[in-house]
């Protein structure tokens, strides 16, 4: 797999223009000029392009039947690998920007930039001409940023901030669509302890087996169950605790700390006493007594 280490190179690559810098660039797709088809490749960089009209025939689902056109927002971002097998008769804009740029200026990071290139933010209409509009003008003063880079960023923010309400709307309005996502990530954490396990759950794992993004993921998640993932998690490893302490009297609270996938008995010790008030074996002392009252 072939990774491109600079803006310049991918442009090379893919078929667009020379950037006019090594740290950002915008631009027009010309569709006749770029590469439809690509095995998977990487960035070291991050990309966020508009494209109407578009289809992807190798994202997981396409039927050349039924697959629609989308109207959307893309993203690629470092340590993120992907193909593509485009139809030409699509229009864009694509906006790529180093990890420099984006230490220098902290406000523009947000979480979806490491969402993957098949989790799109699907626009209306109206938040397609929006968006278009900031692009224009970013394009603007791009072409003259020396003059005016202050008022390039400042674009640059306003275009992300519009994509992040843009996408709680989406997760919001389309819980029917999100629900399934849910449904599997619930399904994948009750059967977590089905098989010997050596470490506590973690939002990667279930994104790597559902072939999600784990920002994707669990931006999903607390949208529709109002719950980061990560407390969802937490809330059902002391399920199970609270379970093996009231039923598995032939392990102690060490041995149970093992079996959950704590490294360490007395993380395990120091994690259910943040979410219950009370240490493992507190709440199994507890738990006995009330039986024999």
């Amino acid at each position: 797999m072939k990774l491109f280490k600079d803006i310049e190179s991918f442009n090379r690559y893919i078929g667009l223009p020379k950037p006019l810098d090594n740290n950002i660039d915008i631009g027009y797709y010309d569709v006749p000029a770029i590469l439809l088809k690509s095995a998977p490749v990487a960035i070291d960089f991050y990309r966020i392009s508009i494209k109407s009209n578009f289809i992807d025939k190798s994202v997981p689902g396409y039927d050349p039947q039924t697959t629609k056109p989308l109207n959307a927002v893309f993203f690629n971002s470092p340590q993120i690998r992907g193909g593509w097998d485009m139809e030409p008769g699509f229009n864009g804009i694509y906006l790529q920007f180093s990890k420099k740029l984006i230490e220098e200026n902290r406000f523009l990071f947000k979480n979806y930039y490491n969402y993957g290139l098949h989790e799109p933010l699907l626009l209306i209409e109206d938040e397609e001409k929006e968006i278009r509009m900031i692009f224009s003008l970013m394009l603007k003063y791009y072409e003259s940023k020396k003059d005016n880079f202050t008022v390039l960023i400042s674009y640059v923010h306003v275009m992300v901030s519009l994509v992040e309400s843009f996408y709680k709307r989406q997760f919001s309005t389309n819980i029917k669509q999100y629900s399934p996502i849910v449904s599997e990530f619930q399904q994948l954490l009750m059967g977590y302890y089905n098989d010997p396990v050596n470490q506590i759950p973690a939002v990667q794992y279930f994104a790597d087996r559902m072939g999600l993004t784990p920002n994707y993921l669990g931006d999903i998640i607390k949208q529709i169950t109002k719950k980061t993932a990560i407390e969802n998690i937490h809330e059902f490893v002391i399920v199970k605790a609270k379970e093996m302490l009231e039923n598995r009297n032939d392990l102690n609270t060490t041995e149970i700390a093992y079996v959950l996938g704590f490294e360490y008995p007395n993380y395990f010790s120091k994690f259910f006493k943040k979410q219950t008030g009370l240490t493992p074996k507190e709440y199994r002392l507890q738990y006995t007594k009330m039986l024999q009252n």
